[in-house]
């Protein structure tokens, strides 16, 4: 014994037991005057009982421990929480259905979740503060469907909900929720928030057949999944401001909904949600725009409510369109284009309409060779990202283009770089990877913004007289920000870490389609796209982030669509996209993936890396650019550079897109 012991012993001569009982040897250790720690090793002759040298802390720990032999740390007392393990800002318990939290505490500690409708649980001086309420949890063991089902938890010890308990679980997640542990004494050992989506899809099964989003052609009715909100109210704006309207709450579905009045059509609106926010650490009150617009105002700052089936959004001959024939999947040929780049530099387009969804309306020289593309036996055009994307203003005032003379540059200048720059923040390019409103086309495409609806499709049909069927690149995988879907139901359309981290290995915040509810608004959108816009086909971004359950159900959903009901052939629509495995979600980690080898014999396509990478030599990540394949001169006239590197399956961010 040494630093803080009273009569410091040396290894030779140590301190012996005083008494041994039927628990084991206990020692008793003289303090100095005002020691606040000791330092010992417990050895007999030579073999120690643990290897490194111990310490106790006799400020925090008290007179008394209690050891295990060659065991770390103390059986008793617990220490009273730190701020490391008592960190209410991050989730590490994951409350997986109304009967289950998996969560990795001490087992043999007392568990519970501790709950408040107004928030405000905080931890101060070694133990929680704050107006709670608790439900008991009780240990348990998952079972084998919930391991299959929740991969990345399968090793986590389980606690159940104490059934004296369980008529608490719909009031506690509406507010803030807090897995608590403690010791036999009541000391509080650790604390942290709580992922709930697992909880939220069992309790609101229900509302995956609810009809969410405007609907309704003469009577609107406004529809938005929102569970854990305390209240959620219409905010309708019009030319004498903003009215505020009540809506009314299903318990079973967790769906807000009101119907209103034909003069409601046209008007912009918002909702306004009233719901526990960790990020805020209390209750707060969000405006937020729908999930489910049909449109929006420009920026997308607000929703609009809108009839899709009205006149003023239908260009002429919109009900009598005439589509290409449909073709295998397999027989598609398909090129890739940017629906501003189309017509951007195009002098046989009008200025006004260049870079515009309305340049695929005019016989300018880029439909042209589009047309003769077809003739020639293209079968399909694959747009770039036209939804409502993020960074790109949509009114042309607001925008701002790169004023220097690009071609007037050397070329092997840094100087063109350097000129795109200064206004690429507010200029008018993007590739569109950057989600705002799934189910919106984007308005900066539009001559005006308040026309999208009617020129995009006015677009399709250009396309469709030219020859062509149309492809949509669409980007469920991720969101530009969380913005726009997290203040609704905090902590359950993003994916998040273990932690409660938002993952971002798309690069943004990922999505979890593979949670019941963000999977519906994927395969809602799709549906939407192919009824509403006539889309005939759909290329998804990063599909190996999706679970292959989900795209199944977007081509189930797009199969029960009929000429007859729907006006438009459902199984004639392909669906393809990146099969990449990577990320937190890499080699079934959270759910089987929607990749390369797990879409086999599903009809959905996936690119292919290996036959990329022989036509164009080497990988997208080389260090050598010289490296060839058949399309870059390897057969005819090799350069001599290093054979090509095996192809990988685990590419994350590369696209076919030309460049």
């Amino acid at each position: 014994m040494w630093g803080g012991a009273a009569e410091p012993t040396d290894w030779a001569s140590p301190l012996p037991p005083v008494r041994a009982d039927g628990f084991g040897a206990v020692f008793e250790v003289p303090l100095a005057e005002g020691a606040k720690s000791l330092s010992y090793i417990i050895h007999k002759g030579d073999d120690k009982d643990l290897p490194a040298d111990q310490s106790l802390d006799v400020s925090a720990s008290g007179h008394e421990v209690w050891r295990l032999a060659g065991t770390e740390g103390l059986v008793l007392p617990v220490p009273a929480a730190t701020a490391a393990d008592a960190d209410l800002g991050k989730a590490r318990a994951h409350w997986i259905d109304r009967d289950t939290v998996a969560w990795q505490a001490e087992p043999s500690l007392r568990h519970s979740l501790a709950f408040s409708d107004r928030g405000g649980i905080a931890y101060e001086n070694g133990d929680l503060t704050g107006d709670l309420r608790l439900i008991r949890l009780v240990p348990g063991t998952l079972s084998e469907e919930q391991r299959r089902r929740w991969p990345h938890l399968a090793a986590y010890p389980a606690l159940k909900v104490d059934p004296r308990d369980a008529d608490l679980v719909r009031d506690a997640l509406r507010g803030q929720v807090v897995a608590v542990a403690r010791d036999a004494a009541g000391t509080l050992v650790a604390a942290t928030g709580v992922q709930i989506p697992g909880v939220l899809d069992d309790l609101y099964a229900k509302a995956a057949t609810a009809t969410l989003g405007p609907s309704g052609q003469v009577v609107p009715r406004l529809a938005l999944w929102a569970p854990t909100a305390r209240k959620v109210e219409l905010a309708l704006y019009g030319s004498t401001g903003r009215t505020i309207h009540r809506m009314r709450r299903d318990d079973e579905s967790g769906v807000w909904s009101v119907r209103g009045l034909p003069t409601w059509l046209g008007r912009e609106y918002t909702y306004l949600v009233t719901v526990y926010s960790p990020k805020a650490g209390e209750v707060v009150t969000n405006e937020v725009t729908d999930p489910y617009s049909l449109d929006v105002t420009p920026d997308g700052e607000r929703s609009r409510l809108v009839s899709l089936d009205a006149a003023a959004y239908r260009p002429p001959g919109w009900d009598r369109l005439a589509k290409p024939a449909a073709v295998p999947q397999d027989r598609a040929s398909i090129y890739e284009l940017h629906v501003r780049d189309f017509s951007a530099s195009d002098a046989t387009v009008p200025a006004a309409l260049r870079g515009t969804y309305a340049a695929f309306q005019h016989d300018g020289a880029g439909l042209r060779e589009l047309r003769a593309l077809a003739a020639d036996g293209l079968t399909h055009v694959h747009l770039l990202p036209a939804f409502d994307f993020a960074t790109v203003p949509e009114r042309a005032a607001d925008r701002t283009e790169p004023s220097c003379d690009l071609a007037a540059l050397p070329p092997d200048s840094e100087q063109q770089q350097e000129c795109v720059a200064r206004t690429a923040a507010k200029d008018s390019f993007n590739w569109g990877y950057d989600p705002l409103h799934y189910t919106v086309p984007e308005g900066s495409y539009a001559t005006r913004p308040g026309e999208r609806i009617k020129e995009f499709r006015g677009m399709v049909a250009g396309l469709n007289r030219a020859g062509l069927r149309v492809v949509m690149d669409v980007v469920y995988n991720h969101t530009h920000s969380t913005d726009v879907l997290d203040p609704i139901v905090p902590g359950y359309y993003h994916r998040l870490l273990d932690d409660g981290t938002v993952a971002t290995s798309t690069c943004c915040a990922n999505t979890a389609p593979e949670h019941l509810m963000m999977g519906k608004l994927v395969v809602d959108s799709v549906v939407t796209w192919a009824k509403q816009y006539k889309i005939d086909g759909f290329r998804f971004d990063l599909m190996g982030h999706h679970p292959k359950a989900n795209l199944l159900a977007v081509r189930r959903a797009l199969d029960e669509l009929t000429l007859a009901d729907d006006g438009v052939d459902g199984k004639s629509i392909i669906l393809y996209g990146e099969g990449w495995n990577f990320g937190e979600v890499a080699d079934g980690a959270r759910f089987e993936q929607a990749t390369q080898a797990n879409l086999a014999g599903t009809g959905i396509g996936t690119f292919t890396d290996r036959l990329r990478d022989a036509v164009r030599g080497g990988t997208p990540f080389d260090a050598d650019p010289r490296v060839q394949g058949f399309g870059s001169g390897l057969a005819g006239a090799p350069n001599g550079s290093p054979p090509t590197a095996p192809p990988s399956n685990s590419g994350p961010a590369w696209r076919t897109t030309p460049t």
